[in-house]
């Protein structure tokens, strides 16, 4: 069953679907190693890359299994990164969280924005039980961002990605309906 991509208003943000537009952007975006340190695949070096992804938007949308989202700038339509929630499972009723933001957008408070209006339609629209979220353990930010939305350290996969090169950690974590509902 396909699941529409929504389309989210926040006061600061948009979140949409993608579209051609957008390819320039995401490229420059997945081709910067700083932005990627912690990311579990290595930057992007070749345009092949950018359409695989695109694709692959494309195709959790139609299966039904997730949505991705740019995350851009209200008032000017500047992208900032996107976001998406994949691994939907309609019989558990969980997904999966992940989100990738441009370096000029870090420290704005934009990723909590706009996980925050991904997260409302997650348990409101979908009627989600679980989100779960994994990051690298050296990335300290983004641990931030999930805890500040109410999601608990779950715990560890030891040796779970290579990441440039060097095996890497990473941290689980999780929220629930009703822990949602309490914030």
């Amino acid at each position: 069953m396909p699941l529409p991509t929504p389309h989210l208003q926040t006061a600061r943000l948009r979140l949409r679907p993608f579209v051609d537009a957008d390819a320039d952007a995401l490229y420059a975006l997945h081709s910067n190693a700083h932005v990627l340190r912690y990311w579990d695949s290595p930057p992007w070096t070749d345009r092949s890359r950018l359409e695989r992804f695109l694709a692959s938007c494309r195709q959790v949308e139609a299966e039904g299994t997730g949505a991705r989202l740019v995350l851009e700038h209200a008032s000017d339509g500047a992208f900032l990164g996107w976001i998406g929630l994949t691994h939907w499972d309609a019989t558990h009723h969980k997904a999966s969280l992940g989100y990738v933001l441009a370096e000029a957008a870090w420290g704005h408070g934009y990723a909590t924005e706009a996980a925050r209006a991904v997260l409302q339609w997650a348990f409101d629209t979908l009627g989600l039980n679980r989100v779960q979220a994994e990051t690298d353990t050296r990335n300290l930010a983004s641990a931030r961002v999930l805890e500040k939305l109410g999601f608990v350290h779950e715990g560890t996969l030891r040796e779970d990605c290579v990441v440039d090169g060097d095996l890497s950690d990473s941290w689980v974590f999780g929220l629930l309906r009703r822990e949602w509902r309490a914030t």
